[in-house]
């Protein structure tokens, strides 16, 4: 007979002794351990095995920087011995351990979720189903994992990164057929090659050690909201980070900071931020080398904050490129009591960036890094955001990453893919790549438009299709080598500007007068979205829903929809379609079950079926969901512009629907308070009728506000005055 213990997360002295028949011990690699099994919340199980030490003791799972504050919603049980082939049971959970080998079959409201178990070498095994498997962070062998194995680096690593790009592993991996995992520890590689996944310890790994979570994932939603439950809410965004964002290398001088400015108020091409290389990868940028954080007297001709300051004057945000020291970046903004001194302490390395931050820096690239380990990557995320709101008390702060890890989006980071090479099959890599970050990293991620290297496939065609997918990325940024021609205009002057030491593109193929009008649909397009995508983001802090959703997120009963790797959904409403290929005239698309409207002509479509779009080069192909409900802004030049003419509410009869607008003041923390306006706007088809409220969750109305509402197909319009009083309206 043996004894097992139930007990409070924290240990109960009240708690209740039970005694189980025909026990084994438990065992990890050889080591007696001491089980762990928490129920987090009905969806999410914890399990813990912590080695059993002589005197008969155990440890505590070691802390981390990247779990948020977890909460038990029923008491832990602990045990040292199996169930003896009986269920046990932990709120809507129930386990049976088995003892020889050490195996978990971990069901939930009658279903099986998973199987663990864990082999003499202590490596863990663990049931794939027969479905895709989705996530493990940004970049690897892409879409479903199944059939590879993941290494647990980090960085620029070659083969792959001139395609896949960057790797950034995180260790939340997604069934679609109804299971997600996340792996606090060991760390180590997925092996997802045979019918188990297999976790191997990294090498340095406490033997007998292990805590990892189970989420029930049959609703995928609820995957995400639990994976930010354990890492954290993703931080609301600066209204003026969704906009585009043009980056800059080798620089003449401080005129050409300001003419590039003009050029895209001149031409009319909407942008909000200006984001500045440091020297050191390229001869002249904005500081004097790399981890330098000051501003370089050959490029400024005048005081560095005039400069600042008349970009900002042109409704500009400035963004900085920074290398960081190789240093043990640790600790917290303001410094913990007894946390260790040193240039590594962030609250010192912070106040290096104290002169730019006054001289007018709005935003941050940090660079580089791939020496950093994950509490150094965090450490780096958590001072670009607590050392921000130090200076600049409720402020959103922003900071563009090439590394980091989950919990990172509570402090405001976004990442990017690192230096791909600008050639067709890099962009037809990267939908799948943006998917599986999303799912299991940031819901903030983007990629170099056009490429950072170019190749001799680099030409205004393949940077108009990549500007168009970068639309729909979280992260709409141009960035490259040659970086004239990431300029939407350059593609039609014949020169490719500063060379870099690049062969291409080569000037012949820059005499194309379609490019910068495309562009500048597009980034239309990105701004009239603007309210749309701002929802989105709230969505992201409340849910954990990404903005670039995976279609498995949405129809997880489709088969054919969830294996798409070439297409995506944007929020709930939008099917994105990226065309991939040098010369397309046609793009095959998957729609799934329900009817659909072609964004561009509101043809309605019948889903369930994969169709055929003819395409030009000014077409991707973007479908809107029957039902849907779209706030369609007005062109704006930047995203705080103030503008004259009402959102559209474009209702896409066929079915029933509802979207909830959300906005506040796009800039200070208040939203942490609910300081913001929900607008509810319900559509039923079938009386034809639009029903429009304020969400209970409103702590601040605007007092009027007024919406122009476009019925389609029928193309019916009416104006509506909507004062905070539920409004009906009648088609």
């Amino acid at each position: 007979m043996l004894t097992f213990l139930f007990c409070g997360a924290a240990g109960a002295a009240d708690a209740a002794l039970f005694h189980v028949r025909k026990n084994r011990e438990l065992q990890v690699a050889g080591i007696s351990v001491e089980a762990r099994l928490t129920a987090i919340s009905e969806d999410t199980f914890r399990i813990s095995f912590l080695p059993i030490q002589a005197d008969g003791s155990v440890g505590e799972i070691p802390a981390n920087d990247f779990l948020h504050p977890l909460k038990a919603v029923a008491p832990t049980l602990k045990l040292r011995a199996a169930s003896a082939g009986k269920f046990i049971k932990a709120g809507v959970w129930r386990l049976r351990v088995q003892a020889e080998p050490l195996t978990l079959q971990i069901e939930k409201a009658g279903l099986l979720v998973q199987q663990i178990a864990f082999e003499t070498n202590g490596a863990m095994t663990f049931a794939l189903g027969d479905g895709s498997v989705l996530g493990l962070g940004e970049g690897g062998q892409q879409f479903d994992r199944r059939g590879k194995i993941f290494p647990a680096e980090n960085g620029q690593k070659m083969p792959g990164l001139r395609v896949l790009g960057a790797r950034i592993a995180a260790p939340f991996l997604i069934g679609t057929t109804g299971w997600a995992m996340f792996l606090n520890t060991p760390r180590g590689e997925f092996d997802l090659r045979g019918e188990r996944g297999i976790v191997r310890p990294e090498k340095g790994a406490a033997p007998g050690l292990a805590d990892f979570f189970i989420i029930d994932a049959h609703q995928p939603a609820t995957a995400m909201k639990e994976f930010a439950r354990l890492t954290g809410a993703p931080a609301l965004p600066p209204r003026w980070a969704l906009g585009y964002m043009q980056s800059h290398r080798t620089l003449a001088s401080t005129a050409e900071m300001l003419e590039v400015a003009e050029k895209f108020r001149a031409e009319k091409l909407p942008c909000d931020a200006l984001i500045y290389l440091g020297t050191g990868f390229c001869p002249t940028g904005w500081n004097r080398g790399h981890d330098s954080l000051e501003f370089n007297p050959k490029l400024f001709d005048r005081e560095p904050a005039a400069v600042l300051h008349d970009l900002h004057t042109n409704n500009f945000k400035v963004i900085l490129h920074v290398v960081p020291p190789k240093s043990n970046l640790h600790g917290t903004i303001p410094p913990a009591t007894g946390e260790e001194a040193g240039s590594g302490q962030i609250v010192n390395y912070w106040a290096r960036h104290r002169n730019a931050l006054v001289a007018g820096a709005d935003g941050w690239w940090p660079d580089e890094g791939d020496w950093f380990d994950v509490p150094q990557r965090l450490a780096r995320h958590r001072m670009y955001y607590q050392g921000s709101l130090a200076d600049q008390p409720n402020e959103r702060p922003w900071s563009l990453h090439r590394n980091g890890f989950p919990g990172m989006t509570q402090y405001g980071g976004w990442v990017w893919s690192g230096d791909v090479t600008g050639k067709w099959e890099t962009l037809a890599a990267q939908v799948a790549v943006g998917i599986n970050t999303s799912l299991s990293l940031t819901p903030y991620w983007g990629t170099d438009t056009g490429g950072f290297l170019n190749s001799e496939e680099s030409s205004g065609e393949l940077f108009v299709r990549w500007f168009q997918f970068s639309t729909f990325n979280p992260s709409f940024r141009s960035h490259g080598r040659a970086w004239h021609t990431r300029l939407p205009w350059c593609w039609n002057t014949g020169d490719p500007g500063i060379m870099e030491g690049e062969k291409f593109p080569l000037p012949e193929t820059l005499h194309n007068s379609e490019v910068e009008p495309i562009c500048r649909e597009y980034l239309n397009l990105r701004y009239r979205l603007l309210t749309y995508n701002y929802t989105l983001a709230r969505e992201a802090h409340d849910t954990g829903m990404p903005l670039m959703r995976s279609m498995w997120l949405h129809y997880p009963d489709d088969s054919q929809a969830v294996k798409r790797d070439d297409e995506f959904l944007w929020g709930r409403n939008l099917l994105v379609a990226p065309v991939v290929e040098r010369g397309a005239i046609e793009r095959c698309v998957y729609l799934p079950k329900g009817d659909w409207y072609d964004w561009w002509t509101s043809e309605k479509i019948s889903g369930g079926r994969e169709i055929v779009r003819q395409v030009d080069l000014k077409t991707m192909p973007i479908y809107v969901r029957a039902g849907a409900i779209l706030p369609i802004d007005p062109v704006r030049q930047f995203t705080g512009e103030k503008v004259s003419e009402p959102v559209t509410l474009r209702i896409y009869r066929g079915a029933d629907g509802e979207f909830t607008i959300y906005d506040d003041d796009g800039h200070s923390l208040d939203y942490l308070a609910d300081k913001a306006t929900w607008t509810r706007c319900e559509w039923n088809d079938a009386s034809r009728r639009l029903k429009i409220s304020l969400d209970p969750r409103t702590k601040q109305f605007v007092p009027e506000r007024i919406f122009s509402v476009l019925l389609l197909p029928d193309d019916i319009r009416k104006t509506i005055k909507f004062t905070g009083h539920k409004f009906e309206m009648q088609f």
